[in-house]
This record gives C-alpha cells, structure tokens and sequence, in this order.
C-alpha cells in the first residue's frame, strides 16, 4: 500500500470516528508512518486520534503532534480543574485512592502508587476525559509484588496462547527485575496493543519495553 492510499485511508478513518473532530488535523505519511498535526477540542480527542490512525492498514506507527486548543467554555482556574479530575478518579473504582491529581496550566501530573498497569491506565483516561485538560503526565509508581521471573514469562506466553488475536510463535518474552521485554513481528496494531496488555496483565510487571515490528 502506496503513502497516498494510507494517508488517504486516514484522513477518512478520523472524519468516520465521531469522537474525533477532523477538521483541524492534517496528516502526512511517509513509508507507513503517520504524523498528525493540527489542533483538537480536549486531550481526549487527541488519543481517540491517534487510536484511530493506528486502526488503518499499513500504518506502521503514528507520530501525533497534535494540540488541544480549548473553547472558552472549558477554560479553568488550576484548583477548579485538579477538584474535577480528583472527583472523576475518585468515582472511577478501578482507581485506588493512592492515586493523586496536581494541575498547572491546563496540565494534569498523576502521582502515588498503584499494583497494576491497569489502573494507571484508568487514572490517566480518566483524568484525560476530563473537560479543560489539554495534557496528563502519568507518574505514578507500580508497587506490586515481583514474582519469579520464570512465572512472568511463561504466565505471559500462556496470555499470548489465548488470545485469538495473536501468533504466540512470533513473539519472544525476556524478564528481568520486574521489567519485560516482547520482540517479534505481528501483523497489525491490534495485534500490538494485545501483546503490549497481555504483558502488563501479569504480575509484579513494573515495565514493559515492546520492541514487536508491525510488518503487513
């Protein structure tokens, strides 16, 4: 698939997203990988976006520049704002109380700690959703308990066997000290996403590092 047909095939896929307002996005593409660039109305449109451009086939990765210009209805002081995003996190029961929220500018900084990946996950969609952020910086500490780093790995490739998503074959799985390392080749992005969780699904996973090579 030719740059023109993918970028085509983007530009088509973020104006048939409806949680996506297009009309200030532009997007380039060169040998598969996509930059978008422009502006969007919230933080969340700008990772619906970029979810969407990976959908589309061919596309090998995507570079979102993208900037949230907010309407002046959405504008807040900084203690208005982090009361909001507190609010949502604290409605949200996949996020612990540990989790904390600071806003300045616009720009929300997660901190405290959590036991999964998942509920970091939560905390920054959740703090993202939230009308009047424009950015969210997510440092928040994973203090799970580490396994033996045997069990990771086979838990991870058992993970890999199950899902239909996935040929566990291409893929290789390296632990160490809490940290996982994928390598291989999968087909799509989907595909991607789903090795990426599956790894951050086991237990005492305090990183993960993909190195898989999206090849169609």
């Amino acid at each position: 698939m030719s740059d023109n047909e993918i970028q085509q095939n983007v530009e088509s896929e973020l104006v048939y997203d409806p949680k996506v307002d297009s009309s200030a996005v532009a997007v380039s593409t060169h040998d598969g990988d996509v930059t978008l660039r422009g502006t969007v109305g919230s933080f969340r449109q700008k990772l619906e976006a970029k979810k969407a451009a990976e959908r589309v086939c061919g596309v090998k990765g995507v570079d979102s520049q993208l900037q949230v210009r907010l309407l002046g209805d959405y504008s807040k002081e900084a203690a208005e704002l982090r009361g909001a995003v507190l609010n949502a996190l604290t409605l949200n029961t996949f996020v612990p109380s540990t989790v904390d929220a600071n806003v300045t500018d616009s720009t929300v900084t997660l901190t405290g700690t959590v036991d999964w990946q998942y509920q970091r996950d939560e905390a920054e969609w959740v703090a993202g959703s939230v009308p009047g952020v424009t950015d969210v910086f997510d440092e928040i500490e994973l203090v799970g308990v580490r396994p033996d780093a045997g069990d990771v790995r086979h838990a991870i490739k058992d993970a890999f066997k199950r899902d239909a998503k996935l040929a566990a074959d291409t893929l290789s799985v390296s632990t160490y000290d809490g940290t996982v390392t994928l390598d291989g080749t999968v087909n799509s992005w989907a595909e991607h996403d789903a090795a990426i969780d599956a790894a951050w699904a086991a237990p005492g996973v305090t990183n993960v590092e993909g190195r898989i090579l999206v090849d169609y």
